[in-house]
Order: C-alpha cells, then structure tokens, then sequence
C-alpha cells in the first residue's frame, strides 16, 4: 500500500489533473489491446481528488487502514486482496467494452474504499479522529461509506446507466469473498445463543411446572427463599437471562446475580 500511496502522490505532483500524464494512465481497453498494457495497472495511480489538502487525508487515511491491513494478513494475503480487487474491476471493463462498446473510465475510489470495509470489519471499534478533531469508530464510517455506495447505484440505475451502477458491486466482491466469514461472525453467534436461551427457559419452564404439584407454593424466590404461601401479597417474576427456570421476588427481580 505504501507504494500505491507514494506513487499517486508523484502522479499528482508531477502531472496535475487533466495533464497528459493522467491520459496516459487510465484504463482504455481499445489503446491496451493496441500495445499500451500498461494501463492495466496504472489506473489505480490516478489520485481521485483534485484538492491536495483532501488528496493527501485520503492518501495517508488509506495507508493507514491498508498497511494496517497488511500488518494482520500478511504481506502475500493483502497483495491478493487488492490485485483480486484490481483483477475484477479490469474484468468488468474489458466486459463492457466488448458486450456493449463502452469504454469505463474506473478509478480507483472504490475499490480503496473496499479496504475500508475489511478493516472496520476486523476493527470495528478503532476510533479515528474525522478531520484531526472529532472522534468516530471506524464502524460508522464504513456504514456511511456502504450508504454512499447504495447512493451511487440507485442513482445510476435510475439514470439508466446500469453499467455505471455497478462499479461499487464490483469493487466490493473481493471484500464479500475475503471476508464474508467474518462479516457474519457478528450475526450468527447472537442468533445461536438467543435461541439456546429460549429453549431452554421453555424446558425448564415445563419442568418447573410439574414440580408445582409436589411444592406447597407456587413461588419461592431465589435469592431470600420467600415464598407466594408465606407472602401471598408479593410479587414474583421469572429472569430470562438466567439459566434455566428461577423465580425471585420484586425486591430481587433486578438485584441478584444471573445463574449461568
């Protein structure tokens, strides 16, 4: 990542937007299939802000989140996360010019923001500071970032240019195939544990009330061993978060440690 980052930044110091340099970078399929391939990977160099304070936030704001990235995967991992990214988009480039003769301008914007999505899901709660000032997880700002590619798409499928539409589905596959497992680690464990909980409280349940018949209350709290026969007038209640089946009286509802 450090030379992605190191080489945009030249591109941009010594060309500037809108220079010859710039053309002679993009991706073009008809000027690679005439020799040029260079520009199979050049396009990934073109910085994607014309405003140098803001390119180099995002220069620096990537390096951080790609070497990070590189630092937990591995050298070899990161690489084949980002050339699979780079991989799929000239794919979908060169489909296009030959299915439907159009030529994409692809910049790299999307797939950057691709690793945004893979370190917020390894880092989720890493707090980075929003224009050096205000403190924001990383989550929420890849939750903003999959709002502003859901924009992007539903723009361009209701400008009729689904093509375009699907530039940020392209770029984010990588992400989905890499981490996808870890995606729905935070789902699948909840889901398993709240169901475990609810069929258990159901047994107990059941067999709490067939020992009813051999108790002489109904009632007895866990915590100070009232009963509803000794104290008809006070209230009991039952704990979901506990383990299993336990009753406790209104003053211990709330006050007692979950058996577990």
């Amino acid at each position: 990542m450090l030379f992605v980052v190191l080489l945009s930044a030249g591109v941009f110091i010594i060309g500037g937007p809108g220079s010859g340099l710039y053309n002679m970078l993009i991706f073009d399929p008809v000027r690679i299939i005439g020799g040029q391939v260079w520009r199979l990977i050049t396009w990934i160099l073109i910085p994607w802000n014309n405003n140098i304070f803001f390119l180099a936030i995002a220069l620096y704001f990537y390096y951080m989140i790609g070497s990070t990235l590189e630092r937990e995967w591995g050298t070899a991992k990161f690489t084949i996360y980002y050339a699979f990214g780079v991989l799929l988009n000239i794919i979908y480039g060169f489909v296009m010019w030959l299915v439907l003769d159009i030529s994409l301008f692809i910049v790299p914007t999307y797939l950057n923001f691709s690793m945004l999505f893979a370190f917020a899901t390894l880092f989720p709660d890493f707090t980075i500071r929003l224009f050096f000032v205000i403190p924001l997880k990383i989550k929420w700002l890849a939750l903003f970032n999959a709002a502003f590619f859901l924009y992007e798409i539903v723009i361009g499928i209701l400008s009729g240019q689904v093509f375009l539409a699907l530039l940020p589905v392209v770029a984010i596959l990588n992400y989905i195939i890499v981490c996808g497992d870890d995606l729905l680690s935070y789902v699948r464990p909840i889901k398993i544990r709240r169901s475990s909980q609810i069929v258990n409280f159901k047994k107990a349940a059941k067999q709490a009330k067939r020992d009813l018949a051999d108790k002489p209350y109904r009632h007895k709290c866990a915590v100070c061993g009232k009963t509803d026969t000794d104290y008809p007038d006070l209230e009991f209640r039952y704990c979901s978060r506990c383990e299993g089946y336990h009753c406790f009286c209104i003053d211990h509802i709330n006050n007692h440690i979950h058996f577990e």
